[in-house]
C-alpha cells in the first residue's frame, strides 16, 4: 500500500477535533491512509484524543440571533459567519444577521438547515445569497450564513436562549399542556442545552453506527488495559452506559440541580401540568462549531 501525503493542513484539523500533539495525529493520519474519521478513532482507542466533538471545528468569527412573530409557537434561529471579530461587532454586520433571522422565521424551511438553504429567498430587493456576497465583498472577508433552524409548534411551545454575546443559541421544541408552566420548563431546557451540549434528545435517537463504534472503541481500550475477559462486557455495558448519560439531553444532569436528569424534569413536569410532556428536538449553534 502506497504512503499517503499527509499535509500540515490535515494534521491542525484533527488537534483541533481531538486535542492531540503534532506527532500523534500526523502517525494517525498515517496508519489511516488520509481518513480523518478513522485517524480520530485510532487516536480515542490510543487514549490519546481527550474528546472528539461532534465536528470539526472553525477558525469563523460571527452572530447567532433568533427571531419570531408568534412567540412560542414559530422561532427561527441563524448563524451569520465572517473571519474576524472586529467585523462582526460592526453596526452593519449586526443588522444584517438580525435581518436574516427574521428572513429565515418567514421562508426557512422547517428543521435545520444549512444557511444555502435561503440563498435564493428574496431579501433587499435582491437575495439572501447575493446580498451575503456583496456584504464579503464590502468587508473584504469571507462570509457565510453557515446554518438556519426554524421550529414551529402548535401543541406546546418553542422556548430559545441566546447567549449575552451571540455566540451560543438554542431552540427547544417542547410538547405538552401549553401554559407558562410549559414554558418555563422549555426555557430551564434551552439554558441546559446551552450549557452541556446534548448529542441527542433521548437514546433512541443516537445512530446505531455512533454506538457501535462507542462499543468497538471501548471494547478494544477494556482489551488493551488487560482486563480479566470474563468482566469485560460488563465494563464495556458500564461506559455505554455512562457515554449515553453523557450525550443524551434527558439521560444528562439537569445544569441547574444535579441531583435529577433532565428526563427526570420533565417527567415532574407532565405531573405537574395534568398531561404528557415531549421534548421533541432541539437545535443549538455556537459560533465557529460544526
Amino acid at each position: 500500500m502506497s504512503k499517503v501525503a499527509i499535509s500540515a493542513k490535515d494534521i491542525s484539523e484533527l488537534r483541533t477535533r481531538t486535542s492531540a500533539g503534532i506527532s500523534d495525529c500526523k502517525a494517525a493520519l498515517e496508519e489511516a491512509q488520509g481518513d480523518m474519521d478513522k485517524a480520530v478513532e485510532i487516536l480515542r482507542k490510543k487514549g490519546i484524543a481527550k474528546a472528539e466533538t461532534r465536528g470539526g471545528r472553525t477558525a469563523s468569527q460571527g452572530l447567532v440571533v433568533i427571531a419570531s412573530h408568534v412567540a412560542g409557537v414559530d422561532v427561527a434561529m441563524i448563524e451569520l459567519n465572517c473571519e474576524t471579530d472586529f467585523v462582526a461587532r460592526t453596526e452593519e454586520f449586526i443588522h444584517l444577521a438580525r435581518e436574516l433571522a427574521v428572513a429565515a422565521e418567514q421562508s426557512a424551511p422547517i428543521g435545520v438547515q444549512p444557511g444555502t438553504a435561503l440563498d435564493a429567498v428574496a431579501f433587499r430587493d435582491k437575495t439572501v445569497g447575493v446580498v451575503v456576497k456583496e456584504m464579503s465583498g464590502t468587508t473584504g472577508e469571507a462570509m457565510a450564513l453557515k446554518r438556519v433552524a426554524r421550529f414551529q409548534q402548535p401543541k406546546g411551545t418553542i422556548q430559545s436562549y441566546l447567549h449575552h454575546n451571540g455566540q451560543v443559541g438554542v431552540l427547544v421544541d417542547v410538547e405538552g399542556p401549553a401554559g407558562d408552566g410549559l414554558g418555563a420548563l422549555a426555557r430551564d431546557i434551552a439554558l441546559h442545552v446551552a450549557s452541556a451540549d446534548p448529542l441527542v434528545v433521548s437514546d433512541a435517537d443516537i445512530p446505531a453506527d455512533v454506538l457501535e463504534r462507542e462499543r468497538r472503541i471501548e471494547e478494544e481500550k477494556v482489551a488493551a488495559e488487560g482486563k480479566p475477559e470474563n468482566i469485560r462486557a460488563k465494563i464495556v455495558d458500564g461506559k455505554i452506559r455512562k457515554f449515553l448519560a453523557e450525550r443524551t439531553l434527558l439521560g444528562q444532569a439537569f445544569v441547574k440541580d444535579e441531583t435529577k436528569t433532565v428526563g427526570k424534569l420533565v417527567e415532574e413536569a407532565a405531573k405537574a401540568l395534568g398531561g404528557p410532556v415531549t421534548v421533541r428536538r432541539f437545535a443549538r449553534f455556537k459560533v465557529g462549531q460544526d
